[in-house]
């Protein structure tokens, strides 16, 4: 059995910041869309999109505090409105949260689709942009925009085109500008921000501390 075969596995607590609103039907299921906010230590949000066929009104009512384990999904956006390249959380399981703080813990194996590119930030921090592409059961793929810092970003940066990873993360978002028709229009984008690689000692040992 490949050991890098799809895995996609994520836990999130935080605080629902809007209702579930009608996303699209599929199989005839009716899917939503609701916001989740999850704080980080660094006193950021990140605010991610939840996907969910069962918006019991008892559960998913903004401002509620929940526990949340699903997938993280990936779609095309060919609307020409919005990003290209659209991330959602599908959810397994939901629950009220335990406790008013912030969880995401992200588990992901799959193989790298593109040729890693390594950059650095005007301080001189090195990053490494990964695109993780990871096999559903079905037959389908997410392909997942993934971010490495520091000591991960150089390791990462010796990868190629087709090299399998597991890796620990988490899903975070980000605003940006971009320029449209002359004008500046804010964006969101999301993205795994890599912190440990998995199954050999020497990724085991490729950790970046306070990526956060």
């Amino acid at each position: 059995m490949d050991e890098f075969r799809g895995e996609n596995k994520i836990v999130l607590r935080g605080q629902l910041a809007g209702q579930p609103a009608l996303s699209h039907k599929n199989h005839g299921v009716d899917y939503y869309v609701v916001p989740l906010r999850v704080p980080r230590l660094s006193g950021v949000d990140d605010v991610v999109n939840l996907l969910t066929s069962s918006p019991d009104p008892d559960l998913w009512t903004q401002g509620q505090w929940v526990d949340v384990e699903g997938e993280v999904r990936s779609y095309n956006n060919r609307s020409g409105a919005g990003s290209k390249l659209v991330i959602t959380v599908l959810v397994r399981s939901a629950r009220p949260g335990e406790a008013e703080e912030g969880e995401n813990r992200l588990l992901l194996a799959g193989a790298l689709c593109r040729k890693p590119a390594v950059r650095r930030t005007p301080l001189g921090r090195e990053i490494c942009d990964l695109l993780l592409a990871v096999n559903r059961p079905y037959g389908r793929a997410d392909y997942l925009p993934c971010i490495a810092w520091g000591s991960l970003a150089a390791h990462c940066g010796g990868l190629d085109v087709g090299d399998k990873l597991r890796l620990e993360g988490r899903l975070q978002s980000r605003q940006y500008h971009k320029l449209i028709d002359g004008e500046q229009v804010e964006r969101t984008a999301f993205e795994i921000s890599v912190m440990n690689l998995l199954d050999s000692a020497e990724q085991a040992s490729a950790r970046e501390p306070g990526a956060e």
